[in-house]
């Protein structure tokens, strides 16, 4: 079993070792990587990370890969970009699952994509109320016993209908959408948000929307794992028009 967990971990850091050589490339560094410079020794257009390997300014449209980042955008864009970009990615993992499907675990790990579907629409509305603006939480967070349950958003998926799960994750990112736009609008990246630590300084909205883009990252590599599990899907991207099923599951096996 440390051999298997030890080969996999080794095949996962191979993996992002070749991600990074091949980005280098592109944008400048090495550019003797094959991905990068074609036999004639012209430089590649860039690749969407789709694993179906579309070209920008090929055939793909805004249509077929609406969460794709812009390639040159601010700040706030790319920032914005990335987040989409993973909560897109972490939706499609989750996406079409019955009970059964939003409640399966590996090994000794608690951890569930209906568990992570609640988790995360709890973090987002957090970051995107309370923390933004001082705003209270909202149902079903302001009934919740945390002090009997910390991990409450986790442990009480368990209880609800994959409808309601898809349904509450699918209607905070709408609120959250809207709440970033206003604020960006209001203030941009560098305004202070309400949140603050204990010596009374200000996390800026800038700190916020990173802290939200890790919390993304962690848990779309666990939903990755979990997917595969289900029901064997794998890849690092949706298929091209992608949309989410929301609330018409369909059978884990």
């Amino acid at each position: 079993m440390r051999r298997q967990l030890a080969n996999g971990l080794g095949g996962v850091l191979k993996s992002l070792a070749h991600v990074l050589r091949r980005e280098i490339g592109m944008l400048g560094g090495d550019l003797t990587d094959r991905h990068a410079i074609r036999d004639h020794g012209e430089v590649a257009k860039f690749r969407t990370q789709n694993v179906r390997n579309q070209l920008y300014g090929g055939a793909m449209t805004n249509n077929d890969y609406w969460w794709e980042p812009p390639l040159a955008g601010t700040e706030a864009e790319h920032l914005a970009g990335a987040l989409d970009r993973l909560r897109t990615t972490f939706r499609w993992k989750a996406d079409g699952l019955d009970a059964a499907g939003l409640q399966t675990r590996i090994g000794a790990s608690a951890l569930t994509l209906g568990g992570l579907l609640k988790h995360l629409a709890c973090a987002e509305e957090q970051i995107f109320s309370i923390k933004l603006s001082g705003t209270p939480l909202g149902a079903p967070w302001d009934t919740a016993d945390w002090d009997t349950d910390p991990d409450w958003d986790f442990n009480s998926a368990a209880s609800d209908t994959p409808e309601q799960l898809y349904a509450l994750w699918d209607s905070t990112i709408e609120r959250s959408r809207a709440r970033l736009d206003a604020a960006l609008a209001d203030g941009g990246l560098d305004q202070f948000v309400h949140l603050s630590r204990s010596d009374g300084r200000h996390l800026s909205l800038r700190r916020l929307l990173c802290d939200l883009i890790e919390e993304y990252g962690r848990h779309t590599g666990h939903a990755d794992l979990l997917r595969e599990a289900v029901d064997g899907l794998a890849g690092e991207d949706p298929p091209a028009g992608w949309h989410p099923q929301s609330n018409r599951p369909r059978p884990s096996s």
